[in-house]
This record gives structure tokens, C-alpha cells and sequence, in this order.
């Protein structure tokens, strides 16, 4: 009974330090060309271990509705993560949004106003 409590502790003192080491990404820095219709995000998520520990899916959406659900399998390096997207639908004044999760523990979103094209 004894090993079975001690093992019980361990197990949650090692889940709840884990998930100390975990945190959403700090900033999302969103831009998007009117001419080429690329949406450009830099998802901020400074990690140790970018292959343990990194953003694992990065919502798109487009006036509220997801229209882009993509799944990551690792982090580009330690500092963030970077994507690309095709919004040919987007025009002058929607709002695109980006929702970057890291793969332990939380998310942040942001959101642009797609500006008039030049």
C-alpha cells in the first residue's frame, strides 16, 4: 500500500512540474499582403526542447469562422514558429485571425484587419 501511495505522489509531483515548464505562446505577429493574399504569422514560443515542447496546430479564421486547421508535428527552432497561408478569399476590412497551441499547455490568438490592397 505504501509503494502504491508513494508512486501515486510521485506521479503527480512529476505531471504538475511538467506542466509548470509549459506555457502558451508569449505574441503572435500577424501580416497579411492584400496583393498576394499571403497571411504571414511568426507564432512567439520560446522552448528548450522544440521537439517535446512547441506549437502543435495553428488555427486560421476568417471573420470568425476557422477556415484553416493545421497540425504541426515540431517548432522551427527555439524562439517560435513561423507559417504561410493562402487566403485568396480575404478582402478590405474582414478580420483574420491566428490561433497558435503549444503542445503541453495553452494558446493565444490574434487578429488583423486585412488592410485596403496597394
Amino acid at each position: 500500500m505504501k509503494k502504491i501511495l508513494a508512486l501515486s505522489v510521485f506521479l503527480v509531483v512529476f505531471a504538475l512540474g511538467a506542466v509548470a515548464y509549459a506555457h502558451p505562446p508569449s505574441d503572435i505577429i500577424i501580416t497579411f499582403d492584400a496583393n498576394t493574399k499571403i497571411l504571414h504569422a511568426v507564432i512567439m514560443h520560446n522552448t528548450s526542447n522544440p521537439l517535446n515542447h512547441y506549437i502543435k496546430k495553428v488555427d486560421v479564421g476568417l471573420n470568425g469562422n476557422e477556415i484553416i486547421e493545421h497540425t504541426i508535428s515540431r517548432e522551427d527552432n527555439n524562439v517560435s514558429q513561423t507559417v504561410s497561408y493562402l487566403i485568396p478569399d480575404a478582402k478590405e476590412g474582414d478580420v483574420l485571425s491566428v490561433e497558435g497551441y503549444c503542445s503541453i499547455s495553452g494558446k493565444l490568438e490574434k487578429e488583423i484587419t486585412v488592410p485596403a490592397a496597394k
